[in-house]
């Protein structure tokens, strides 16, 4: 019975059944070209990356004892204090210049 049941399915199948067509070549080939692009950008980008994503650890030996005390100044810092002392260009009025001030003599 079962030499009956594999004569049978033999003689039904197709002959391009299980080999692959030039469709799936052609879709191989397609793969392989865009893994070798792909490999060729990663690496380009690869090459910009720094060593080390660490900050780099400088420590700055001050040359007298003072230095020591004082913070070293931070670039803008002159500035800071440039428009700290500055009068500002808009002031709030002033209670004794309007009319209805408690303490302004009419």
């Amino acid at each position: 019975m079962s030499t009956t049941v594999f004569a049978a399915a033999g003689s039904q199948l197709p002959e391009d059944v299980g080999k692959s067509g030039p469709l799936g070549l052609l879709l191989i080939v397609v793969l392989l070209i865009a893994v070798a692009f792909l490999v060729r950008s990663m690496s380009k980008h690869l090459k910009r990356v720094p060593r080390s994503f660490d900050p780099e650890d400088r420590v700055e030996v001050p040359d007298t004892p003072a230095e020591l005390l004082e913070p070293a100044p931070q670039p803008g810092d002159d500035l800071l204090d440039t428009l700290r002392r500055a009068p500002r260009a808009i002031e709030p009025p002033r209670d004794n210049d309007r009319p209805d001030a408690p303490d302004s003599q009419s």
